[in-house]
């Protein structure tokens, strides 16, 4: 008999269509050695309609279900069938929404909190079992088939930075992991600010995304061959994701991390339809993806308290 991981590890290399922050080798990438990751699955006639990923931590004996760094979501992705109206889709997700909270409740965690994908939109069966909702943005170009339309999209101001620094500078894409962890160590240093993460967790999700032609690094650099901005890419079979982004603290005003943007748009239409920058509330940065002709999209952050312990600690301790 196959264990939820090993029918959804066949589940997903069947269906190229599962959410590159949902499928099992960014999780195994993303998970600490103290830490895991659970799917849980709704299935119907032996086959999987629906998953609900999520990853696990444990602190003073609770378990937590948080998200794993670097990850935009885990949650819900549900599997429509082409021919359902809209009646027959909203029956299907309140049915398998449904199932999927009751495996998760038998889980026994203490604390969720989780961004789900952006396309999950029906959360109230999560309401109805006592879950609370935050709706948060991302920012996405919704079609970058054609990058030099999307460039008369951006603002003035990021055209004419690009045009600058494309004078200037060139693209590269050997830059390597080691060097991008660096580089974006120096630029953090620079800020009197940390990496969250460890140089050794970082090569070791670079790699599993390389291995599986779903990342790349873009760089930017001068004819000294400086770099001055760089960019960790990643993608599915329909989005690319903007997911590190890394400048020389000494070149904030060349150009470059506009560049490496719309040398990224470039680079993947090709590949994808999708350029999202990922979500922020962070009124500096929503500022200046807004300003790359994105639209604003919303996704729900999901929490539920399930222990009065949990809540009474959870204040005091780091996730």
């Amino acid at each position: 008999i196959l264990s939820n991981k090993e029918k959804y590890v066949q589940f997903c290399n069947a269906n190229k269509s599962v959410p590159l922050f949902l499928q099992p080798c960014w999780m195994n990438a993303v998970c600490k050695k103290k830490d895991w990751w659970e799917v849980f699955l709704f299935e119907e006639n032996r086959e999987i309609k629906g998953v609900f990923v999520c990853y696990f931590t444990k602190k003073m004996g609770m378990k937590f279900i948080i998200q794993p760094m670097l990850s935009q979501y885990n949650g819900i992705w549900l599997k429509y069938d082409d021919q359902m109206n809209h009646n027959e889709k909203f029956h299907f997700e309140k049915k398998a929404i449904t199932e999927l909270i009751m495996q998760l409740n038998k889980s026994g965690f203490d604390y969720l909190n989780q961004n789900f994908p952006l396309n999950f939109q029906n959360w109230l069966p999560f309401y109805w079992e006592g879950y609370r909702q935050t709706t948060r943005y991302s920012y996405q170009i919704s079609d970058i088939s054609a990058p030099e339309a999307c460039f008369y999209n951006f603002s003035y101001a990021k055209q004419k930075q690009i045009r600058k620094a494309g004078k200037t500078l060139q693209v590269t894409f050997d830059m390597s992991g080691k060097d991008f962890y660096k580089h974006l160590s120096d630029y953090y240093r620079a800020k009197n600010e940390k990496v969250t993460y460890s140089e050794s967790f970082f090569l070791n999700l670079y790699e599993a995304c390389v291995n599986k032609n779903q990342g790349e690094i873009i760089a930017v650099k001068d004819l000294d061959g400086t770099v001055h901005a760089a960019l960790f890419v990643v993608w599915d079979n329909e989005k690319a994701y903007n997911l590190i982004s890394t400048m020389h603290p000494t070149y904030k005003s060349s150009g470059a991390s506009s560049l490496v943007v719309y040398e990224a748009i470039k680079k993947l239409s090709q590949v994808v339809s999708v350029f999202d920058f990922e979500g922020s509330m962070a009124q500096n940065i929503e500022n200046s993806f807004s300003q790359f002709g994105t639209e604003q999209i919303s996704y729900f952050n999901i929490k539920k308290y399930n222990s009065r312990l949990a809540k009474t600690v959870l204040p005091h301790i780091k996730l």
